[in-house]
């Protein structure tokens, strides 16, 4: 009887462990909070209620407010390996017209700044070791007025990843080839432009990525409310099937 006792608990164990699965996020404004991303230097949206640099259109205040701390919080065997999100950060090189970023060094697109160190595509090496990557992004591509380019599906040149369509095309594969045994889901913002939606819909198709189009998603200021947040985690949750 001990015996069987004992196997008992071995493999309620291993499976308690199988079950487990780190989830890690690559994300912009919409992941991010007050001492809960991956890097100091990352630029933050979402700060606590007493910080004087809340924006207090928006009324999130506290870290379990956000969507993947709900998601994390209310799933079974999920914990965070890495969350990171930095603000204003685009998929490709090229970022907003404002800011202390050197210029993007391409004539026809000199208006904007040049955003290649906080891209989605120079951090997607950066997220630990985890089963599952979600990646929520693309918004500021398409609020920054980023070049779309053409679908290039390799051999990419620096100068290709300031549009969007090639940098998308080089994340998805990086991600695939650095994280080959994890689950990758793009999280796609509601209201963004045709083009950007076109345009991650076809290389998430071309990569074999999973992606999700948020839908009715409240904002305040541009940004998730808390209602907001808990639509993204339950939309979030179902698309993973938990």
């Amino acid at each position: 009887m001990l015996k069987v006792i004992t196997l008992f608990i071995l493999l309620l164990l291993h499976g308690m462990s199988a079950a487990a699965q780190k989830v890690s996020i690559l994300g912009d404004s919409y992941s991010t909070f007050e001492g809960c991303v991956s890097n100091d230097t990352n630029a933050i949206w979402y700060f606590k209620a007493d910080s004087p640099l809340r924006n207090k259109n928006n009324d999130v205040t506290k870290v379990e407010e956000t969507w993947w701390h709900q998601l994390i919080s209310n799933t079974k065997g999920f914990s965070l390996e890495v969350n990171n999100a930095f603000s204003g950060a685009t998929i490709c090189y090229t970022g907003y017209s404002k800011g202390n970023q050197p210029r993007v060094p391409i004539a026809e697109l000199s208006s904007h700044r040049d955003y290649s160190n906080c891209s989605f595509v120079n951090r997607s090496n950066t997220l630990g070791n985890p089963d599952i990557i979600l990646v929520c992004g693309a918004t500021n591509d398409s609020w920054c007025g980023a070049p779309i380019g053409e679908y290039v599906y390799g051999n990419w040149t620096t100068e290709q990843l300031y549009y969007f369509r090639p940098a998308m095309a080089k994340l998805m594969f990086d991600l695939k080839g650095n994280y080959p045994t994890a689950q990758i889901l793009f999280i796609l913002n509601s209201e963004l432009k045709e083009s950007i939606n076109e345009s991650v819909h076809t290389i998430c198709k071309h990569y074999g990525v999973q992606c999700l189009d948020l839908k009715d998603i409240e904002k305040q200021a541009g940004h998730p409310s808390v209602k907001g947040m808990t639509d993204i985690s339950k939309q979030v949750r179902k698309a993973l099937g938990r």
